[in-house]
């Protein structure tokens, strides 16, 4: 999508937290435990997961985190359907979810979703430079059933399968000036609805923490997208789309934690 780059930076506060919040959490348990010269650090970490863990036990409860942000400097781009010149581009993605095991290795639960992208730099558009402005912000709720099957023993190790029914609203506001004194304001708003299934594999890094990495590969969803240009012209597009398809673009790494799972 992108010809060149001046400089490009990811930040990712959820790799940070994989990074220095479960070493951590490893060092607080070690502490805990009575150590023995005959069991290696592996042992003694598992034997946690050996007596008496179950995650998915009926009245569980389940709360997971996911955050992503990124950063991008821009210069001499193709960007859709413009050049970018010289700009800055800020977005980021927060998560968070809840679920309650109604059965074993059965659970509901919500899913809550706020993602902001923004823009500020110069445009190059049909041999105009303009100084575009533009600032998207969007929500999405998705209740969801998941079932689970442990592919361990223990149940350290699980898979899972996410049935969820997504309804999101998003609004974005473009500013173009050009010349000085001409500015073109375009104003949409989006309405999403989709169905869709999301397996996934859930592994206990530390005791009740867990890292859970899944993965969109089936889903339906209808578009309703509002525009106006300078508050007079409107428009309006309904869209339908069924995907069926591995996206590694909708690859989603979180942490989670079972409330009852060491019982």
């Amino acid at each position: 999508m992108f010809n060149s780059f001046k400089t490009y930076r990811k930040k990712s506060f959820l790799i940070y937290v994989f990074i220095f919040l479960i070493p951590a959490l490893v060092l607080a348990q070690e502490k805990d435990i009575k150590k023995d010269s005959t069991y290696t650090p592996y042992e003694l970490l598992s034997t946690y997961y050996n007596t008496h863990f179950k995650p998915f036990k009926k009245r569980n409860v389940y709360v997971g985190f996911a955050m992503s942000f990124e950063d991008r400097q821009l210069e001499n781009t193709n960007f859709l359907v413009r050049e970018i010149l010289d700009g800055d581009q800020t977005k980021y993605d927060l998560n968070l979810k809840g679920g309650y095991f109604i059965g074993n290795y059965a659970m509901v639960g919500i899913n809550l979703n706020y993602n902001q992208d923004k823009f500020t730099g110069l445009v190059l558009n049909e041999g105009d430079t303009i100084s575009s402005n533009s600032l998207s912000r969007g929500f999405a709720i998705t209740p969801f059933i998941r079932s689970s099957v442990p592919l361990t023993p223990n149940e350290r190790l699980s898979f899972f399968t996410e049935l969820g029914l997504t309804y999101g609203k998003g609004t974005s506001l473009t500013r173009d000036i050009s010349n000085a004194d001409e500015i073109n304001k375009i104003y949409e708003t989006n309405n999403r609805f989709r169905i869709g299934i999301s397996p996934g594999i859930t592994f206990f890094a530390m005791e009740n923490f867990a890292l859970e990495i899944g993965l969109n590969v089936l889903g339906y969803e209808i578009n309703i997208r509002e525009r106006t240009v300078n508050n007079i012209e409107e428009s309006r597009r309904t869209t339908q789309n069924v995907d069926f398809e591995i996206n590694i673009l909708s690859l989603q790494l979180g942490l989670a934690y079972f409330f009852g799972a060491g019982k």
